[in-house]
């Protein structure tokens, strides 16, 4: 299976970042900001963000844009210069962020969930100049002494002690944009570092570029196209399928300042979405509300997840709400500016244990631990190559060096990729539990767990064992009382007996999850130490 039967843009091979030759779209814009130029002049007067009230057409953002491009220079910031984003989902993060790629600047893109110490830890890696910033995020500025590099605090909202964000908007016409190369750095995002210290994911312009045209093509996205941000748009997601998908169809974007599915339901009939990129629990919690049949969600054409397996009840239930709702899962990360597979949705429903076939122009392998490529359908560490694909980490050469080989990123995913060409994942390296023996891939075991009527969420971790190793615990999220030999009986007629978890907790909250939607395990094998 491929994408023949689509209508993809020509490409070619390519030289990128030195050593690597990947398939590109022979046409495409040459930086970020020409792709901005583009939608303003392709569909000037569409609308382009919408927030609460304030409506900005395509060519307001571009003109808004250029303007603080402009402060930025009247304050002395020059090409190259990192300006980091501590901003919640609102206007100003994406103003912004296009106000930097017309100068020539790096965004970095800071989580609002960070803390004071690991808000100081990324300006310093990354040597920011100016930071942007919601004023009730005050407090976690690091102190002006300790970040002498850091010339300029701007906030949104009142503050006497930082330029005002309005203030920085300058209100003469902007000059020409500066000159940006394909491969330039045009953001950063930090990721978690296996030694414990997050690591600057450099994404350059084409390959956020590349990535927002995949989207426009295995989408079929137009500027007729509505879509709901409902993620965080300081996360690869946020960025990738919503900011720069959007940028590159020229279609409109409705930002949340964050999800609540009662909320999201009564917007996305009010503008009429069409699209939606969010993660299986979104949806989940959509299909609990009790007014759900009362919105006219019939514009809704695209659901798009990932991060998560989407349980096979959500997509029956989803089917049978919302006929002309197409369900498309993507896998992707920060390291491939996401996304790297996508299913094709004619293939949702016979394909739910995969996360679709690789991108075009993407190349996927699963290798041993010998870096041996693996027979189709055996289990290794997934590899893949793509123009998507970032360059490396912010000053860590050593990084760099122990996470690519020749334009292959390794992921630390486990998975497989069958005869015709699907792609599996079952579990993080890290996360993957030995019991005697025997592997267990916890993605399949919640699969699982997710199928019964009464579970709403689960993870599935490892419990230490003096015997075996490691045994298989659940800690599950239910709509009401389960026995938890019920549930395991469950399990059991439908998994390998060591599959089945041994011990089950539930608990009364919410798993927790990071800014994109994953569920934090390692934070829930701490509270079971703790416990």
């Amino acid at each position: 299976m491929d994408w023949s039967h689509y209508s993809i843009p020509a490409m070619r091979l390519e030289s990128r970042f030195g050593d690597r030759v990947v398939p590109t779209f022979d046409s495409r814009p040459e930086n970020i900001w020409a792709m901005v130029s583009e939608a303003a002049a392709k569909n000037p007067d569409g609308e382009a963000l919408i927030y609460d009230r304030e409506r900005l057409t395509w060519r307001e953002v571009a003109e808004k844009s250029a303007q603080i491009s402009a402060g930025f220079r009247e304050i002395g910031l020059q090409p190259g210069d990192r300006v980091a984003l501590l901003l919640g989902n609102r206007i100003e993060f994406v103003l912004a962020m296009f106000g930097a790629a017309h100068l020539g600047l790096i965004s970095v893109l800071l989580s609002v969930r960070l803390q004071k110490p690991e808000i100081a830890y990324m300006l310093t890696d990354c040597g920011a100049k100016m930071l942007i910033y919601e004023d009730d995020l005050a407090d976690r500025l690091p102190d002006p002494v300790d970040h002498p590099v850091l010339l300029h605090r701007v906030s949104i909202g009142a503050s006497e002690q930082s330029l005002a964000f309005a203030d920085l908007v300058a209100t003469e016409a902007a000059q020409a944009p500066t000159p940006v190369a394909e491969e330039d750095t045009a953001m950063i995002l930090y990721t978690s570092g296996t030694t414990g210290k997050p690591k600057g994911a450099m994404l350059s312009h084409c390959t956020l570029i590349h990535s927002a045209m995949v989207y426009e093509a295995c989408l079929q996205m137009t500027s007729r196209d509505r879509s709901v941000a409902a993620v965080p748009l300081g996360h690869v997601t946020g960025v990738g399928a919503n900011i720069m998908a959007l940028a590159r169809s020229a279609g409109a974007l409705i930002i949340m300042p964050e999800f609540r599915a009662g909320d999201f339901l009564k917007l996305a009939s009010r503008e009429r979405i069409t699209h939606t990129v969010m993660v299986p629990a979104m949806y989940n919690l959509c299909l609990l509300q009790a007014d759900f049949d009362r919105h006219d969600l019939s514009a809704w054409r695209i659901g798009g997840y990932g991060g998560a397996p989407m349980p096979v009840t959500t997509i029956a239930r989803l089917a049978d709400k919302l006929p002309g709702l197409q369900l498309i899962n993507a896998y992707g990360s920060t390291e491939t500016s996401s996304p790297s597979t996508i299913m094709p949705p004619e293939f949702t429903r016979d394909h739910s244990d995969s996360v679709g076939l690789p991108c075009p122009g993407a190349h996927i392998v699963a290798m041993d631990s010998d870096g041996r490529e693996l027979p189709r359908g055996e289990i290794g560490e997934l590899w893949i190559r793509s123009a998507s694909v970032i360059k490396g980490y912010w000053n860590n050469p050593r990084a760099t060096a122990e996470s690519f080989t020749a334009g292959y990123w390794h992921s630390g995913d486990l998975g497989s990729i069958d005869d015709n060409g699907f792609v599996r994942v079952l579990d993080r390296q890290k996360d993957m539990i030995n019991r005697g023996g025997f592997k267990i891939y916890s993605a399949e075991v919640e699969s699982i767990l997710a199928g019964h009527p009464d579970v709403i969420e689960s993870a599935v971790v490892a419990r230490s064992c003096p015997v075996l190793g490691e045994r298989v615990h659940a800690i599950v999220v239910a709509r009401s009382d389960i026995d938890p030999p019920v549930l395991r009986a469950w399990c059991a007629e439908r998994l390998a007996d060591y599959k089945v978890p041994e011990t089950i907790a539930f608990r009364a909250t919410p798993l927790p999850r990071n800014a994109n939607g994953k569920v934090m395990k390692r934070d829930l094998r701490e509270m079971m130490a703790d416990s």
